[in-house]
């Protein structure tokens, strides 16, 4: 992707509003095309949602984020700007929750994998796994695409999906990917993430399992990226105002005001309502928006002592608040640390941090025999996505304002809020300002 040769770029000057994912994506993309570009964060660390935060002398992450092997753009922006390849660890899909239920994929050709996988798994009676291969070959004839779309739940049970292949593998995946609850995700959004992960190569469905903090994963290199090809970045400016001037956008900040010719507002939905208020061409975004609802998940982190160690580095849990459990030892080297994840809304909610932290590690005593843990963490993000709903209109990158654009894993897509929705947007961004005549 070039820009066009009549481009002038030394009259183009773009602003990249938010500095996760989504915006950094946008402003190495540019970098890498020699677009002078200005990145604002309104706090003091880069990655948005997806950053690594100190705790107890050790790097934690305020989420815990997986990648697939399908996440091809952000896989090939953490190239770009030089990530180290032991910054992750890639496996074949494997799916297990302890005592219960157990899926390993075969290195066969998609999608021969997953079916052999559902064939072989362990804890499903043989209708279920039957039922699961049914389900499963009746999305790829049907190209994974609904007439209407409709709620998760309302797909499981017009495919006879039930018993412990909905609670042991279809909802948590469901959960996993959507961050919504069965009864409300949308199931279009939900196959749209199976046919990428699961119908092209057998790759697709790898884990690719982070071995460092989520700032050292790809934040931090692409700050570097950015500023060594020309670009700017400033940490703490929160946009305080955004307006026009003629063809150019003025962007004032504390201790400072500037004018560009194009911006990428590339914040999280709420954060970006105040700051499109005051174009009114924008107000047909603004109104989608603001319909949103919100979804939070939890983390919490318990030490034990070093000795502990699960047979997984991942592992499915349930029957309890938690969804999932991670041996940070296995992937960060940080022994005896686990981190559980809890999706969605849900009871636990009303859980001060201290008897959520007390309920997980009975979660996990129950589950794994552990001893007492010797610090615990709870880091709780109550607006970690937007609800993935069914029929959710979401906003497009372009907007009707010439040269102004929207980025995040909220706007318009295939994918619901995921790194890879996040990245993909802002690349998309990038691109149509290096293409504009």
């Amino acid at each position: 992707m070039d820009c066009l040769a009549d481009l002038d770029q030394e009259l183009m000057r773009v602003a990249v509003i938010g500095g996760g994912y989504a915006g950094l994506a946008a402003a190495v993309t540019l970098a890498q095309q020699d677009v002078p570009v200005t990145l604002f964060e309104a706090g003091k660390q880069l990655g948005g949602r997806a950053r690594g935060v100190e705790s107890h002398g050790l790097m934690l992450d305020n989420g815990q984020h997986i990648l697939l092997g399908a996440y091809r753009e952000t896989l090939r922006l953490m190239a770009l700007t030089g990530a180290n390849p032991d910054d992750v660890t890639r496996l074949p899909l494997e799916l297990a929750v302890s005592g219960h239920f157990e899926l390993k994929t075969p290195r066969l050709p998609a999608p021969l994998h997953l079916l052999a996988g559902l064939l072989g798994a362990r804890g499903f009676t043989w209708d279920e796994r039957l039922s699961a291969i049914r389900f499963a070959s009746m999305l790829r004839l049907q190209e994974f695409q609904l007439k209407q779309d409709e709620s998760v739940a309302s797909l499981f049970a017009r495919h006879r999906q039930g018993g412990n292949i909905v609670r042991l593998l279809w909802e948590p995946l469901c959960l996993a990917a959507l961050n919504t609850p069965i009864s409300q995700a949308s199931a279009q959004v939900f196959l749209n993430v199976l046919r990428d992960s699961f119908s092209h190569a057998r790759s697709d469905s790898d884990l690719v399992l982070p071995r460092v903090d989520l700032s050292t994963l790809f934040p931090l290199k692409a700050s570097a990226y950015i500023q060594n090809r020309g670009g700017t970045l400033h940490a703490n400016a929160r946009i305080r105002n955004l307006e026009r001037d003629g063809a150019d956008f003025v962007l004032e900040w504390d201790g400072g005001r500037e004018a560009f010719s194009h911006v990428i507002c590339a914040t999280a939905p709420q954060h970006a309502l105040p700051l499109l208020a005051g174009l009114q061409e924008l107000a047909s975004a603004t109104r989608l928006i603001s319909s949103f609802s919100y979804q939070p998940i939890a983390t919490v982190y318990l030490q034990y002592p070093d000795s502990v160690r699960l047979p997984r580095p991942m592992l499915g849990m349930s029957g309890g608040h938690a969804h999932w459990v991670f041996d940070r030892g296995q992937t960060h080297l940080t022994p005896g640390l686990l981190a559980a994840v809890i999706s969605a809304e849900g009871a636990y909610q009303d859980l001060a941090p201290e008897q959520l932290a007390a309920a997980i590690d009975m979660e996990l005593k129950r589950e794994f025999g552990l001893p007492t843990p010797l610090w615990h963490q709870v880091i709780t993000e109550k607006r970690a996505t937007f609800c993935c709903s069914v029929g959710l209109e979401r906003p497009h990158q372009v907007t009707v304002l010439a040269n102004f654009y929207l980025a995040g894993d909220y706007t318009a897509g295939d994918y619901p809020a995921t790194l890879e929705g996040a990245v993909k947007s802002g690349v998309k961004c990038a691109k149509l300002i290096c293409e504009t005549p």
